[in-house]
């Protein structure tokens, strides 16, 4: 059972709306990218003291159960990571732009 081929229509397809994406260049608001990495690194520091407290919590004979402290820690180490490798993909966009010439 073969199905037809039709052509597109035209009047189906909806363009893009790019307004919700913010551009690369200079189009963003001034400081945006330093509010945008002071907020994930806000927020891999508020993971950390987190994990730390539920640990303390858990040592201290508090009511913190072993798989809420690993769940915890877990999720502390890879906020971490992400911000690593976050940091390293705009340390090597740096180098990319710093390498091309005018």
């Amino acid at each position: 059972m073969a199905i037809p081929i039709t052509s597109i229509n035209p009047a189906v397809i909806q363009p893009i709306d790019p307004g919700g994406i913010a551009s690369a260049g200079s189009g963003g608001a001034p400081g945006a990218f330093q509010s945008a990495l002071n907020s994930a690194i806000n927020n891999v520091e508020h993971s950390r003291e987190n994990s730390h407290q539920t640990i303390n919590n858990f040592l201290g004979g508090g009511n913190q159960e072993l798989h809420e402290v690993a769940l915890s820690v877990q999720q502390s180490e890879l906020a971490f990571e992400m911000l690593v490798q976050v940091r390293n993909k705009v340390i090597s966009a740096y180098q990319e732009v710093m390498r091309m010439q005018l």
